[in-house]
């Protein structure tokens, strides 16, 4: 039986301590502190899991440097120990990178002031990162030449850190720890009633893959569902203090056009914020702050030509980006926390609100709602609502040391000295300086060591299974039995970063994909390429 099949069976008239609704990061972890601390936890999203605002972030891992200028010290403060938290237990995910800062006339601060800021930045982060730098504006071309100064009086160089994987795969890997723990978790299952009875909720759920209807019941709900937490607190009969506001933020990917070493980072027109990110050999620049009222949103072209002229007037291009750059898109809102008397926001500058998180709780009607949030924080949220849930009067033992992190550097070492006897500690396809073993490491933890045993059986597995990427055939059966992959662009999109690295078209007609269809779906496989083919990829570019 497959691993979705059989969480779905068990989830089916399940009584449990707290149930879980929405997958991406608040839930994800939330479910796998709860777990690694004896809690009986379901968790379910009515789509993939991280297939929201989880899966459209700029895969920063950040102290905020930008709230230091609302003087917000004590959220800086909070995140940076957050980000030096999250690189001493991801090692392999979470790199420290440079950000390269030009400021020029949009610039709402000179450059001494900004390398203040930094040496502030830097401190309060425990100093836990590099010294960070003035530059001028000679020694910012000798470090990057594309970047045009020549209307740039100066910069600054300081570190912070980013996903080397996409964020969804680092998500899923949070929903993976649960399992792990024995918590039940499932996707694209949606909640269609709830109802409080005798302190205990009612919760009637569908499979919107096969259209099966199952119950549950749990004695807490926490409400992680990200943009759509205030619909969903209606439903549940919560009257919270702080709402969500959205805001939209795209990015757009393009062909390599500076160092992947580091984040060039710029201030666009109306002084906010832009980047310049690496991501494999593709460069991510972005991103917008559009003021929007509903969660669902989609790329303009107005976003798109804005984003070029922006970058266009800040390198020195042998070519101008166009249009017909962009290789894939990424959209997603982000969840803005505001009180629930926030009233009229056309006087709000809305470039000044914080991505922080709040949580409340209703003790009678045995609710928590998670509110904002980003993944740097993560690991707070999951420890808030463990204590929070205590609090509910349910049993939590003490949690377990290794409930978050990468499995340990001697794990790490055995496993890339039995790996390089399979010849795999050398760079594979796209992977750069990276090696085979140390990306199957990063993306699978312990679970890496079924790949490496899937290829000494049979070692044409080593193979890419698509010509436009790095993935192995001998990834796929691991994905297909513990990764509850639903249909390709669950792969595609999510555990992976195909479709952000590639064209659509290209994606389509690689020679690979009926084997990776065949891979990931058996018999079926023929069946979800020709879904996939007839749906599109709203997030790629043709």
């Amino acid at each position: 039986m497959l691993l979705r099949e059989s969480q779905l069976e068990r989830l089916d008239g399940g009584v449990f301590d707290v149930f879980v609704i929405g997958g991406g990061v608040n839930g994800a972890v939330a479910s796998a502190a709860l777990a690694s601390s004896g809690v009986r936890v379901a968790m379910v999203d009515r789509g993939d899991f991280a297939g929201f605002t989880s899966s459209a972030s700029s895969n920063l891992v950040w102290g905020g440097f930008k709230y230091l200028e609302n003087y917000e010290f004590g959220l800086v403060r909070d995140l940076s120990v957050a980000r030096n938290r999250m690189m001493k237990a991801y090692p392999a995910n979470v790199e420290p990178i440079g950000f390269l800062a030009a400021l020029g006339n949009t610039s709402p601060f000179p450059p001494k002031l900004a390398a203040l800021g930094t040496v502030a930045y830097w401190a309060i982060g425990s100093f836990a990162t590099r010294r960070p730098e003035l530059l001028s504006p000679e020694e910012i071309k000798e470090r990057e030449p594309r970047v045009d100064v020549s209307d740039v009086s100066g910069g600054v160089r300081y570190d912070d850190a980013y996903l080397r994987e996409n964020d969804a795969r680092f998500v899923f890997n949070f929903v993976r720890l649960a399992l792990d723990y024995g918590a039940i978790a499932s996707n694209y299952v949606s909640v269609d009633n709830v109802e409080r009875v005798a302190r205990r909720w009612h919760i009637d759920l569908s499979d919107s893959v096969t259209g099966a209807t199952y119950h549950a019941e749990a004695d807490v709900i926490i409400n992680a569902a990200g943009p759509f937490v205030d619909g969903l607190n209606d439903d549940l009969g919560f009257a919270t203090k702080h709402k969500i506001a959205y805001s939209k933020g795209i990015h757009l990917v393009v062909p390599q056009i500076v160092s992947p070493d580091r984040v060039l980072a710029f201030f666009d027109d109306t002084e906010r914020l832009f980047y310049v990110i690496p991501m494999d050999h593709r460069s991510v620049i972005g991103t917008t702050d559009t003021r929007v009222d509903e969660a669902f949103t989609e790329v303009t072209d107005e976003d798109r030509l804005f984003v070029l002229e922006q970058i266009n007037a800040r390198l020195d291009l042998e070519t101008p980006l166009t249009l017909d750059d962009i290789i894939s898109e990424r959209c997603g809102v982000r969840p803005l926390v505001v009180e629930t008397d926030f009233g009229d926001t056309d006087g709000i500058d809305w470039t000044s609100l914080s991505r922080k998180h709040e949580i409340e709780v209703d003790d009678d009607l045995g609710v928590i709602s998670v509110f904002g949030g980003k993944l740097t924080d993560c690991l707070n949220v999951g420890e808030e609502i463990t204590e929070m849930v205590r609090d509910l009067g349910i049993e939590v033992t003490e949690a377990k040391e290794d409930w978050f992190g990468e499995p340990s550097e001697q794990r790490r070492n055995d496993f890339l000295e039995r790996a390089a006897d399979l010849g795999l500690n050398k760079p594979g396809q796209l992977t750069g300086d990276e090696t085979i073993a140390e990306r199957l490491w990063r993306r699978y933890g312990n679970r890496s060591h079924e790949v490496i045993s899937a290829i000494a059986r049979d070692p044409s597995l080593v193979e890419p299974v698509l010509e436009c990427s790095d993935h192995l055939r001998a990834e796929l059966e691991l994905i297909r039995e513990t990764e509850m992959v639903v249909s390709l662009d669950d792969f595609l999109r999510r555990r992976s970063k195909v479709a952000m690295l590639n064209r659509a078209g290209d994606v389509r007609v690689d020679p690979g994909l009926a084997a990776l269809a065949d891979g990931l779906f058996g018999g079926d496989g023929a069946a979800r390429v020709a879904e996939y083919l007839a749906a599109g990829d709203a997030s790629a570019v043709d």
